[in-house]
């Protein structure tokens, strides 16, 4: 699809407080990295390398015998304060290649529909970005507690649902992120693009068992997507 080069960074802690060990958790008879690791092969036409950084050793093997190359992340590099671009700046600066870009796929985020990074990927390039992020549509009446008391924040006492003004989270399924921002320490560019999808799978993040278990669901009622 492009004469760029493109590199898949995984970045898969060992630690974790909510839920030790969640990256290899089973999921589906599946450990949870293995929906991402996974994915990265299924588009090898766009993801020219994939790599997975980690602390752990479970994870390295494992990743190992899926035949993707491993960066050991330094300690300072994987507490829980540690922020993700410091784990990719990290790869780029310890790879031997030269890459336009990065696909960011995040572990706890392990259902994606089967096109989405293609026509991601599509936009990014026609557009010439900086950076892509998937995002969703938000439903929920929100407010804040000030003073013990709500306050609306996005709506009016007695608006209907369908009438509010649209706002969007951050669904974390994909990034796509030129080198030269990572290198400047930024995920999320001057020229982004926020990608739309509301598919089911952009509900599951996975932080405890709780969210295993609607992953499992999730993935049950819709398993070819």
């Amino acid at each position: 699809m492009s004469s760029q080069k493109t590199i898949c960074i995984i970045p898969a802690r060992g630690g974790s407080k909510r839920l030790p060990g969640k990256n290899m958790r089973t999921l589906l008879k599946l450990p949870l990295i293995a929906y991402s690791i996974n994915y990265a092969k299924q588009n090898s036409e766009i993801i020219n390398h994939i790599v997975v950084t980690t602390d752990d050793h479970e994870i390295k093997q494992y990743a190992l015998q899926e035949g993707i190359q491993v960066i050991d992340r330094p300690k300072h590099l994987a507490g829980d304060l540690s922020t993700t671009v410091s784990a990719l700046k990290h790869v780029i600066e310890n790879i031997e290649e030269n890459y336009n870009q990065v696909v960011l796929l995040q572990p706890t985020n392990p259902l994606r529909p089967e096109s989405l990074l293609k026509n991601a990927y599509r936009q990014f390039i026609d557009k010439d970005s900086d950076s892509l992020m998937t995002v969703s549509r938000n439903h929920h009446k929100l407010g804040k507690i000030i003073n013990n008391q709500f306050e609306p924040f996005n709506y009016t006492l007695g608006q209907r649902s369908q009438d509010l003004e649209p706002l969007y989270f951050e669904n974390g399924l994909i990034y796509i992120i030129k080198t030269s921002l990572i290198k400047e320490n930024k995920i999320i560019g001057d020229k982004n693009i926020p990608l739309i999808s509301n598919h089911p799978y952009t509900q599951v993040d996975i932080d405890t068992e709780e969210d295993f278990k609607f992953a499992e669901y999730i993935l049950n009622q819709y398993p070819n997507e």
